[in-house]
């Protein structure tokens, strides 16, 4: 295992910061859902970077990893469709509720061949893309401002780690745990600095 570095640490905590920020001030003035949706993915991410910070890399080993860092991508995206996408509200709601259900049930049970894997990847696969599209082609059309656009930009980094972090739960790494682990906490403090900077920037 990895050892987490001062740097690493550092990154976490400025993560942590950002996520907190995000969560006391960040969700003012979003509607009753969204403004839930978003407390509750940087809430997670909070939590997520401080335990990280506590017990060190060896806090991905556990097998409850997977299936709380869904909540983030899933919470996020659910509160992007219901603010901007409104016909769309209600599939999209039963989507990440159905969706986080089987990721805790394929990873909670014993299941046939590469299911766990294949319905973890779908389910991120869909939120991770609203994450990454739906802001970039809103501030192309001129619906949002420009800089809501950085928030596509933490979903493509939020893809990226969640892929990463995937492939290596399951077994079959894209890249070395060591890379991973390297490259991990400054993942998540450039994610959460673009997200944190695309919100405010809608305002």
């Amino acid at each position: 295992m990895s050892k987490m570095t001062p740097l690493d640490r550092i990154l976490l905590l400025a993560t942590g910061l950002l996520a907190a920020y995000q969560v006391a001030v960040g969700v003012d003035g979003f509607s009753a859902l969204p403004m839930i949706a978003y407390t509750i993915s940087f809430g997670v991410l909070l939590v997520a970077g401080l335990l990280l910070i506590i017990l060190g890399f060896e806090a991905l080993d556990s097998p409850w990893v997977v299936i709380v860092s869904t909540i983030i991508p899933l919470s996020l995206s659910l509160g992007l469709v219901w603010e901007h996408l409104a016909a769309y509200r209600g599939v999209y709601l039963l989507f990440s509720i159905a969706g986080f259900l089987a990721v805790v049930i394929t990873r909670s049970f014993p299941m046939p061949g590469k299911l766990s894997v294949i319905t973890l990847a779908i389910v991120h696969g869909i939120a991770g893309m609203v994450i990454f599209l739906l802001p970039i082609l809103l501030a192309a059309q001129g619906s949002v401002p420009r800089g809501y656009a950085l928030i596509g930009v933490g979903g493509a980094l939020i893809g990226a780690g969640g892929l990463l972090l995937s492939f290596l739960k399951a077994g079959k790494p894209i890249l070395s745990k060591e890379i991973i682990f390297k490259v991990l906490p400054g993942l998540l403090f450039l994610m959460t600095a673009a997200f944190v900077a695309g919100f405010a920037l809608a305002k």
